[in-house]
């Protein structure tokens, strides 16, 4: 009966005693004294009313009524570890592992991971953030977004996920002071430079034709992230990928004075390791949702600003 347990603190120093014959290596692999386990196994002995071991100077050896014991409850102990990663496995298959760029994450996944944890509540996003490429031999992720296809492990497989530019930003209350109505107002701006993207000004210059910008003054920051807060808190200008200014274009906080000049970016990909939980594609799929539904709340806005006012 389960009331006929032994004290199981006292089965597990035993287990460990008898597996090293010695009370002090037991004590170092459950960390713990030697007193301690020399307690516990005496506290069994009364528990049992047998002796389970014979205490030499430097040895431990069990009897025969210590070695059958010994025998029964490693089955047992076994067991119960295998009942235990059984449960963990299972509490695994539930979570998705996502590896993401800082920006990625903060910009546009964090915000919309309510919304999917409302859906999904049975399944545990965890978002890991990295600048590198993870390789699936050093890491464990179920899911990888990056951009671009060149770099990826060979195992895996990148799949197309997110259309992207870059476009300029800026705080409405930036603009009411110092007025951006055309390219030639740029120079009268600070710039906003992120060190991880420290040649976009110049390819979107190039690419929308336009001189380079010799006088204006720039901040530089660590990350794109950085580089929005400034923005958002009116420190300059911003040029961003669109795939990042969704939350902050639809709240206002930030506005594209110049929509017509946008640069394509490298599309962003997505890929599955070998042994991705099966939830990391229903994360997939929602992500795939909200992709579209950007896409299409954005239509609605550009042709609510072609319509413009009606005389």
């Amino acid at each position: 009966m389960i009331t006929d347990l032994p004290p199981l603190n006292a089965v597990r120093a035993f287990a460990a005693a008898a597996r090293h014959e010695s009370f002090s290596r037991a004590a170092e692999e459950l960390h713990v004294s030697h007193s301690a386990v020399s307690r516990h196994i005496k506290l069994l002995e009364e528990h049992l009313g047998v002796l389970l071991f014979e205490r030499r100077i430097r040895q431990s050896v069990l009897t025969p009524a210590g070695q059958a014991f010994h025998e029964q409850v490693s089955v047992a102990l076994a067991q119960i570890a295998n009942a235990a990663a059984s449960l963990r496995r299972g509490a695994a298959l539930r979570k998705v592992t996502i590896n993401v760029r800082p920006s990625f994450a903060v910009r546009w996944l964090i915000p919309r991971l309510p919304q999917f944890m409302a859906l999904y509540p049975q399944i545990q996003p965890e978002v890991v953030t990295s600048t590198l490429l993870p390789d699936p031999a050093k890491e464990t992720f179920d899911l990888v977004i990056r951009r671009g296809r060149s770099g990826w492990a060979t195992t895996l497989q990148p799949q197309r996920l997110l259309e992207d530019e870059i476009l300029v930003v800026a705080a409405p209350s930036l603009l009411h002071s110092t007025a951006l109505n055309s390219p030639d107002d740029l120079s009268r701006h600070t710039l906003l430079v992120s060190r991880t993207r420290a040649s976009d000004w110049q390819k979107w210059l190039e690419h929308c034709g336009l001189k380079p910008l010799r006088t204006s003054p720039t901040l530089h920051f660590d990350h794109m992230h950085f580089v929005l807060q400034a923005c958002v808190d009116g420190l300059g200008l911003a040029l961003c990928p669109a795939s990042l200014l969704a939350k902050d274009l639809a709240s206002g906080r930030l506005i594209c004075p110049l929509p017509d000049l946008r640069q394509p970016l490298t599309r962003y990909y997505y890929a599955l390791a070998s042994d991705a939980a099966p939830e990391a594609q229903v994360f997939i799929d929602w992500m795939l949702a909200q992709i579209h539904q950007d896409a299409m709340d954005n239509q609605v806005q550009q042709l609510a600003g072609n319509a413009g006012p009606r005389p």
